[in-house]
């Protein structure tokens, strides 16, 4: 992950809303695109420095530490 800029990981918002911690990643590292989704959905597994998954619960709860990729 270091060729990539900016804060890369926010593990403070575990527990949070997704829909709270989205905009919050996104003012914190303007260059990443931040998206909710859901426990056990099916995602790509190629890299991007542009990306950052908000894994959440069925209730909307960051379950764990939203890192880019």
């Amino acid at each position: 992950m270091s060729e990539c800029k900016g804060k890369s990981s926010w593990p403070e918002l575990v527990g949070a809303k997704g829909t709270e911690a989205v905009p919050i990643i996104e003012r914190e590292n303007p260059l990443v695109k931040a998206n909710t989704v859901l426990k056990g959905s099916f995602v790509t597994t190629d890299f991007r420095c542009d990306r950052v998954r908000v894994w959440v619960t069925e209730d909307g709860i960051v379950y764990q530490p939203p890192t880019i990729g």
